[in-house]
């Protein structure tokens, strides 16, 4: 935990000693009146204060044994000890170069303060020569009517006086004439040097204790010493113990020690009978105001060997501040979609990775926080794999996926009409061809023999032989609350969204689906299909949101009880979200950097990779898809038997599912009904069984169909 400190050396540690000392006696007498009562810290000696420049708890023995190592790591082996003095060699070479730059204004101010110690020298010299320490004593025996006593010290301080001025004067003299002697006869060199030392001396007198001449050039950190002894005050001020009650008291569940990233301090601990872990989560601010830290240094992970037990990681300094840099994929080298796709870095700086096989992807969060910067970089990841098939279809119509054209089989940007045609109908189009080959990608595995298909799952060896034409597909929504709100055309494409999400993954299609509305839209049956698609997501990350409410909503319930809350995170974290379901830990991560010319530069590179595959396919290729477009009416009509005057919308919709299966498998009687009366078919009462339902006219269609020939 630190703070920058550009003056280190002016801050006062005393105090800072003193405030620890403060707390650690009131510790102490807690540990007094504690007693036995329990097995505590309290009943072993309290750590020592913090020193200056200390970090938050000693380095933990590097062996088992809990012997150090003779020789420091660093200067243990040449590789190590090349390392160190290329550190080295760099930090005084910055040094030097800092200083140099600034060294006449360094000049300057140390003349000018050199001037003002010549004159504070001056007035010490005489004020020791006329001892006026002495003038209290002499004041004080007139004051007690005391002759002698003031004859005495008056003798002396003349005798004092006389001593001191003859060592004044040869103070003088020596100046005098030694200065003139010495810029005669002396080098140089040495009479520069004689100044300079001068200058530095009376230019340390000169100068305010907090005014510096030297400008540091690297600023040391200030860090809050964190041991058992504040964590225990923390905890207890936050209310999840009391230190004097029976059974109330922490506990710790093993040492505090410095972590493997050498980033912060943890310890695990035992929180009294009767209060859980959702306590501490709960308390956690208030457990940050006890240690004196950001509350975003302060980190809560469950311990699943009980439910009063946790672990707590103090950072050093906020962890989220930090970019994670940019994205390794620049380097433009082949991806493999079977391998995890690098992500980001967690609070700790551990790489963080996210499998894009088999599962579906849900990102969450308000505008510009980076949902669509976190989405396109796994995104980017299979584009680098030439064996991927790739859809991307932005309802938002962004600038941030244009340039996915390149090697994308099927896209679709915004939802106003374009030269490519309607984004809406090519969406929907792409979605149908997708579950068509699921459904037909299923019917084959089966069929496969063993020794090709052990498990009847896709294989990288099924995937990447075109024979088999099984390539493992990415479908990647941004703004996908935008298809769930486009009228009828929202129908079909819910319900495709609905069942692919739920279906596709098992069969090599995974989705990467972003969302800044993840509560959903308007209502009906679209509503309910849009809550289906959201919640059927294995992998959540939520960015920044409003609430914790909304937070869940991406997350997905119980996110909040378990203590993970995205709308706590700060404005200031861009690219920065809580990652649940990707592994057993759910940790805060600091994505990887990819703007608009490093994605240019990965998709020309992935273009390349896919031309020299030869899988660059559809839309990315220039080939103009065909894209199936119903005669509706015409298929309505077909499904009105032979001698029926009409169809109630229930029939209608139950026969084009059974005959045209492809089209028409998601099809309710609400959809087909919306569809045929948009041609201007009247929706009346039909009679089947002596029961009159909603339903079309047979000649209301024919007329509808002769309408529109006749147009």
């Amino acid at each position: 935990m630190s703070t920058p400190n550009p003056h280190p050396d002016n801050f006062d540690w005393t105090a800072a000693e003193a405030d620890v000392a403060e707390v650690v006696d009131l510790d102490a007498a807690r540990t007094r009146r504690a007693g036995a009562e329990s097995a505590t810290h309290f009943e072993v000696a309290l750590d020592e204060t913090p020193t200056r420049g200390g970090m938050p708890v000693d380095a933990p023995p590097v062996g088992p044994s809990g012997r150090r190592p003779i020789v420091p790591a660093n200067w243990s082996t040449w590789p190590n000890i090349r390392h160190s003095l290329k550190q080295a060699a760099e930090l005084t070479a910055y040094r030097a170069g800092f200083h140099a730059l600034r060294s006449p204004w360094y000049a300057l101010l140390a003349s000018f303060w050199a001037v003002v110690g010549l004159f504070r020298l001056i007035g010490r010299q005489l004020t020791w020569w006329w001892v006026t320490e002495q003038y209290g004593l002499r004041q004080a025996a007139a004051d007690a009517n005391d002759p002698q006593m003031w004859l005495k010290l008056h003798r002396e301080v003349k005798a004092t006086r006389a001593w001191r001025a003859v060592v004044l004067v040869a103070e003088l003299l020596a100046v005098a004439i030694g200065g003139p002697v010495l810029y005669a006869a002396a080098p140089l060199w040495a009479f520069a040097l004689v100044v300079a030392g001068a200058v530095i001396l009376l230019a340390h007198l000169g100068r305010p204790e907090d005014r510096r001449i030297i400008t540091p050039a690297t600023v040391a950190g200030r860090f809050r010493r964190v041991n058992p002894d504040i964590i225990l005050r923390a905890y207890y001020a936050a209310g999840l113990g009391h230190p004097d009650k029976p059974h109330q008291q922490i506990s710790f569940g093993s040492t505090m020690a410095r972590d493997a990233s050498g980033t912060g301090s943890q310890v695990s601990i035992d929180l009294p009978y009767g209060k859980t872990f959702d306590d501490a989560v709960k308390a956690r601010g208030a457990v940050a105001s006890g240690l004196d830290v950001a509350v975003s240094q302060v980190f809560i992970t469950r311990d699943p060997s009980s439910h009063r037990r946790h672990v707590l990681w103090v950072a050093d300094r906020d962890p989220l501040a930090q970019g994670a840099g940019r994205t390794p994929l620049l380097r433009c080298k082949p991806t493999d979609i079977w391998q995890p796709a690098p992500f980001g870095l967690d609070e700790r700086g551990n790489k963080v990775a996210v499998d894009l096989m088999w599962n579906s992807i849900l990102i969450g969060a308000q505008p510009r926080q980076g949902k669509t910067f976190a989405a396109r970089a796994l995104a980017l990841y299979a584009a680098l794999d030439p064996y991927v098939k790739l859809t991307v279809l932005d309802g938002g119509g962004k600038p941030d996926w244009r340039k996915f054209s390149l090697v994308a089989d099927r896209y679709a940007f915004g939802l106003a009409m374009t030269r490519d045609g309607d984004p809406a109908e090519i969406a929907l189009e792409a979605l149908r061809e997708i579950k068509a080959d699921v459904q037909d990608r299923y019917e084959r595995l089966s069929k496969l023999p063993v020794d090709i298909c052990p498990e009847g799952k896709l294989t990288r060896e099924i995937a990447r032989d075109p024979q088999y034409r099984m390539p493992v597909r990415l479908v990647v929504l941004d703004e996908f609350q935008e298809y769930f709100d486009l009228g009828d055309i929202s129908k079909e494409i819910a319900s495709l969204l609905v069942y692919l999400v739920k279906v596709a993954p098992a069969a090599g299609v995974g989705f990467v689906d972003a969302t800044q509305r993840p509560s959903g839209v308007g209502g009906g049956q679209v509503a309910t299909q849009f809550i289906s698609f959201r919640d059927n997501h294995q992998v959540r990350f939520s960015l920044r949101t409003g609430s914790w409410n909304v937070s869940d909503l991406v997350l997905g319930a119980g996110a909040n009880s378990e203590g993970y809350d995205s709308s706590s995170l700060l404005p200031s974290y861009k690219g920065v979200g809580i990652l649940r379901g990707a592994s057993d830990a759910t940790p805060t991560v600091r994505t990887y950097l990819a703007d608009a010319d490093d994605a240019e530069k990965i998709l020309i590179a992935a273009r390349k990779l896919r031309e020299e595959a030869g899988t660059l396919s559809g839309m990315a290729a220039g080939e103009d898809v065909a894209r199936e477009i119903r005669d509706v009416l015409a298929d309505v009509r077909s499904v009105i038997e032979h001698g029926e005057t009409g169809a109630q919308w229930d029939e209608i919709a139950t026969r084009l599912a059974a005959r045209l299966p492809e089209a028409y498998a998601d099809v309710t009687a609400e959809s087909i009904s919306a569809q045929v009366r948009s041609f201007g078919v009247r929706s009346v009462d039909v009679k089947r069984a002596g029961k009159a339902l909603k339903g079309a006219k047979a000649d209301d269609i024919d007329a509808a169909i002769g309408r529109r020939k006749a147009a």
